[in-house]
């Protein structure tokens, strides 16, 4: 039988004995006749049920339910611990309903107290008229048993179990097919750098003749002449700008002498 078997069979066992515990203890385990004080015979019938006689396998069972969960993601190491836990408890299962079928009495005696208000084991046991337990113990037996089974069944066969699969682990490993497509990507990422790189140059050329073009349009406007010193750099050296001062400055000193031999003011000879 491969690993894989192996892992369902053992979980599967797991599950259906943590499962029978939990059905058996919400039904009924004892049928109790209390003594009627007139007659001095046994009364109606009480159903007394796994939650009073046994109320521990209600976290038992959970708790075999959870070990299921945790076996089926465990790695290695922890697959052996949980297998000893789970065996432990399949036993603590078959001990506390063997309890209750061994003293059951004892189990009903909380009953008891609720139908006549008398505490105590003693005075409880002397009004117990007659006890009858049903099938639901020893089917909780049964799901003990079947627990103790899986817990030593993933012991013995837990290292022949394949690991869990990829959604439970933190880290994938990628194939060889995939690595060569990754390698693929990226160098298609690499080469779209590349080509960006490259297109810095010519953006940023287009950007400097736009400036250019701009410069002679203010130039114009200012009616200096924009071929003068074309071939310069962009950036405006100290030399070019005492020049285009000083033709500013001359511009502004002809509107000035033009405007004063045209002034409205002054007779024309």
């Amino acid at each position: 039988m491969t690993g894989s078997r192996l892992k369902s069979l053992t979980l599967l066992v797991g599950l259906v004995g943590a499962g029978l515990v939990l059905l058996s203890w919400s039904q009924t385990w004892f049928e109790l006749r209390i003594v009627d004080p007139v007659t001095q015979g046994g009364g109606d019938p009480i159903e007394v049920g796994g939650s009073i006689a046994s109320p521990a396998l209600a976290a038992l069972g959970l708790a075999g339910l959870a070990l299921v969960a945790a076996l089926a993601i465990a790695g290695p190491v922890i697959r052996v611990v949980l297998a000893v836990i789970q065996f432990l408890l399949g036993g603590s299962i078959v001990l506390a309903s063997s309890i209750a079928l061994g003293a059951p009495v004892k189990a009903v005696a909380p009953a008891v107290t609720d139908a006549t208000g008398v505490a105590g084991s003693g005075p409880t046991a002397a009004l117990v008229a007659s006890v009858d337990a049903t099938a639901w113990p020893w089917v909780a037996v049964a799901g003990g048993v079947l627990v103790v089974l899986a817990g030593l069944a993933a012991l013995v066969t837990g290292g022949r179990w394949p690991g869990s699969s990829r959604r439970y682990s933190t880290t994938r490993l990628a194939d060889a097919g995939h690595g060569a497509e990754g390698d693929a990507d990226a160098s298609a990422a690499g080469a779209a750098v590349a080509d960006a790189e490259r297109a810095l140059p010519q953006t940023d050329a287009r950007r400097r003749a736009s400036d250019r073009a701009v410069d002679a349009w203010d130039e114009l406007s200012r009616g200096d002449d924009p071929t003068d010193g074309s071939d310069e750099t962009d950036a405006p050296t100290g030399d070019s700008v005492d020049r285009h001062g000083e033709t500013a400055e001359r511009s502004r000193e002809d509107d000035t002498a033009r405007d004063g031999r045209e002034s409205p003011t002054e007779p024309s000879r």
